[in-house]
């Protein structure tokens, strides 16, 4: 009786080394099987493992393929022959050498791939033309995460959108996406700052003979939109440190802003 559970617990043991270094369950079953019959038929061999014969010649292929089993005669005498175990040190050198060989071409390559993944890393630039192409600059800001700083001349936004920006206003306060806008000081920019609240917009008139800018830009998220009226141009710049450094340079603009805004006022 403790002869059978030391044999058992050593199968066990087998097994368990046999999957460590790569064997399927059924693989371990087969083989074990195998090396105690020395040879046989698929089916004394399947029999033995306790698996179904289809399966038992998918599995004595996949061990031939690996060295450990010889097929002698042809169908319907067809044996199977178990190799000297010494076939699975031979299959696992063998296996470091080629890992090593992969490892090798890897390092090959390993730097232009690196190359190739440093341009998807770079800033893009993309470009728009005409009024359909501001108006799709002016799109893409209503996809922000954040509050939008902006720079914006009132006056040229509706000459060189007519009728856009009232709409836009709307959709972009459904949307919970906040402004903070600096903008000429003019009629046109106090009119606008009326609707802040319903705008969701906070707004810092600034000296029109001072920053009577013409271009709006707009940073959020990771980008920089750019609306030139002048050209007929919308740019989108898309690149976190870029973004990052304008958030930054505007927190200084706002809070200059703010000061020429209240001084005005008083």
């Amino acid at each position: 009786m403790e002869y059978n559970i030391e044999m058992q617990n050593e199968n066990l043991d087998l097994k368990k080394t046999l999957e460590f270094i790569g064997f399927s369950e059924k693989e371990v079953s087969v083989y074990l099987a195998l090396l105690e019959l020395g040879k046989g038929t698929v089916t004394q061999i399947s029999r033995k493992a306790g698996i179904n014969r289809p399966t038992g010649y998918h599995v004595l292929d996949s061990l031939a393929l690996k060295g450990l089993v010889k097929i002698s005669g042809k169908e319907p005498k067809q044996e199977y022959v178990a190799e000297s175990p010494d076939q699975i040190e031979k299959m696992l050198l063998e296996k470091i050498e080629n890992e090593k060989k992969f490892l090798s071409e890897a390092k090959k390559i390993i730097p232009e791939l690196k190359s190739i993944h440093n341009i998807s890393d770079r800033p893009k630039v993309l470009f728009y033309e005409g009024r359909e192409g501001i108006e799709k600059v002016y799109e893409d800001t209503l996809t922000s995460c954040e509050p939008i700083r902006a720079y914006a001349s009132v006056e040229n936004m509706h000459t060189g959108l007519p009728g856009y920006f009232p709409e836009y206003y709307e959709r972009r306060a459904k949307k919970g996406i906040a402004i903070r806008a600096i903008i000429p000081d003019s009629d046109t920019g106090r009119e606008r700052k009326t609707f802040d609240a319903k705008e969701m917009r906070e707004t810092a008139l600034v000296p029109k003979h001072m920053f009577d800018f013409i271009p709006e830009i707009n940073i959020y998220d990771n980008k920089v939109m750019i609306a030139s009226w002048r050209e007929k141009l919308g740019i989108i710049i898309e690149s976190v440190e870029i973004a990052d450094a304008m958030k930054k340079i505007y927190e200084l603009a706002w809070a200059e802003a703010k000061r020429l805004d209240k001084k005005e006022i008083t």
